[in-house]
């Protein structure tokens, strides 16, 4: 164990007081030029994820729509194709479409 701690210590004035600590050193240009430098390169980045975000959102619809079609025309061919089977068979005319609810 530690027998021997350091007590924290306390920089105050004789009156009291506490000491205020010492300034930041004051920025150079070279500090000032590289703090504006590396906002802009923050903000072109996140430009450039945004556009990023965006292409592929274009590309997932551009790759889903044709499924999404090509799923239409066959549910849509399918119901057709049912209800000209039952025209033949001399259907009454009307569907009737069965909702089984569990």
């Amino acid at each position: 164990m530690d027998t021997q701690r350091r007590m924290p210590v306390l920089d105050m004035t004789p009156d009291g007081e506490f000491r205020d600590p010492a300034p930041p050193p004051r920025a150079s240009k070279l500090d000032r030029l590289l703090g504006r430098v590396g906002g802009i390169a923050l903000l072109v980045a996140l430009a450039a994820g945004g556009l990023v975000l965006a292409g592929l959102a274009v590309l997932a619809v551009g790759i889903l729509l044709p499924v999404v079609l090509v799923a239409g025309l066959i549910g849509a061919g399918s119901l057709w194709w049912r209800l000209r089977r039952m025209q033949r068979q001399g259907g009454a005319g009307a569907v009737r479409f069965t909702v089984i609810r569990r």
